[in-house]
């Protein structure tokens, strides 16, 4: 007989393990937009980006964490990176952010982060930079740190999330698949009444249109009336906000952070964190009153890259025309909508702070999909 049930258990076990393994919205079959997905479908699929993940749960209080994104392993500090923010709602706190915008440059890894320990990630990164090789006589570092509040499910008050949990998400950030769902930043989200979390996607321009690379990666915690490649997912679930008392607060915030390897400037890097948050819309998020909705957008281009100290006093470098950047447009678009419905699968049912979550129960997903011929 235990013979038999071990056999049993043998021939069970990849199933076991394939029902455990977290699933991606164009695992389900759907397929957001028309242009092509890069090798991870990730943010990392931009050359050079890396993303790493310090993850907090603890007892029945602690769920929070960090997410660190990288644009470049080298010291960003000596070799910036073109950038560019866009507030699609400003009720948040992005710290650093008028630097970025008065200067058209990112000089530190993007932290993103609780509401309330948007101070400890600061202090961690200016202490990070100050560190590195190369930066012994630097005094005055803009630390870029972005929040949502995931006060709902985590004992935000309790400001759990430290300097070390702050330096543990850089130093591990690593290329390749980027871990979804409950990690890092979005441990503790709630996002169109669901659990929320980390959500990545990519798009790659055909040669024709540049051969180009979009990434993006979100923090989502917002509310709406959710829809999946237009289908009304959350009408039909009858789980949308002001739907009843439990939903009827939307605030919480979303952070989106694009990175693409065409040569941009911040003039058009800009250009693309609008577009970008057109992609938040087409999930049907609304950026209530209470959300703080950024984008920030960097290009990796080497040729762009901004020295700390200049040999020069001019810059000569060229730039992809404003005719050929709406490839890149439709390419953010795209990659933020699929990186925001990529958070939601992959998220798990979550209990926190004396409070429960549930996941999007893909089990009614799919098929209100197919009623809508989203998939087959």
């Amino acid at each position: 007989m235990l013979r038999k049930t071990l056999f049993l258990l043998c021939l069970l076990s990849p199933l076991i393990g394939a029902a455990q393994k977290k699933m991606r919205a164009r695992d389900y079959g759907i397929n957001i937009g028309v242009l092509p997905v890069g090798l991870f479908n990730a943010i990392t699929d931009v050359p050079g980006v890396k993303v790493g993940h310090t993850t907090l749960i603890k007892g029945n209080h602690i769920r929070t964490g960090v997410t660190a994104i990288l644009p470049h392993s080298g010291n960003l500090f000596q070799q910036k990176v073109p950038a560019a923010i866009f507030a699609g709602n400003g009720f948040g706190k992005l710290a650093g952010s008028t630097q970025v915008m008065e200067l058209g440059n990112l000089e530190s890894p993007v932290v993103l982060t609780n509401t309330l320990n948007v101070a400890t990630a600061m202090d961690a990164v200016v202490g990070y930079t100050l560190q590195q090789k190369g930066n012994e006589k630097v005094q005055s570092v803009n630390a870029l740190v972005g929040e949502t509040n995931d006060g709902y499910l985590n004992d935000i008050r309790g400001r759990h999330v430290s300097r070390q949990d702050v330096l543990q998400a850089i130093q591990t950030a690593t290329g390749g698949n980027v871990t979804e769902g409950n990690v890092g930043a979005g441990t503790g989200t709630v996002c169109f009444g669901f659990k929320g979390g980390i959500g990545t996607s990519s798009r790659k321009l055909p040669k024709s249109m540049g051969g180009y690379t979009i990434g993006v990666i979100v923090q989502t915690n917002f509310g709406g009336v959710l829809q999946i490649a237009g289908a009304p997912v959350g009408k039909e679930l009858g789980t949308f906000t002001f739907s009843n008392q439990l939903l009827n607060n939307v605030d919480g915030s979303c952070m989106i952070v694009v990175a693409t390897d065409a040569p941009v400037d911040s003039r058009n890097l800009e250009r693309l964190a609008k577009r970008a948050f057109m992609g938040l819309a087409k999930t049907g998020g609304i950026a209530s009153n209470g959300s703080g909705d950024y984008v920030i957008a960097f290009s990796t281009a080497e040729q762009l890259r901004i020295a700390h100290s200049p040999a020069s006093p001019t810059q000569g470098t060229e730039l992809l025309t404003n005719d050929y950047t709406s490839a890149l447009f439709m390419g953010a678009i795209e990659a933020t909508e699929e990186a925001i419905i990529n958070s939601l699968f992959a998220a798990e049912n979550m209990k926190g702070n004396g409070k429960e979550v549930a996941a999007l129960p893909a089990d009614k997903v799919i098929p209100i999909l197919k009623h809508y011929n989203t998939v087959k």
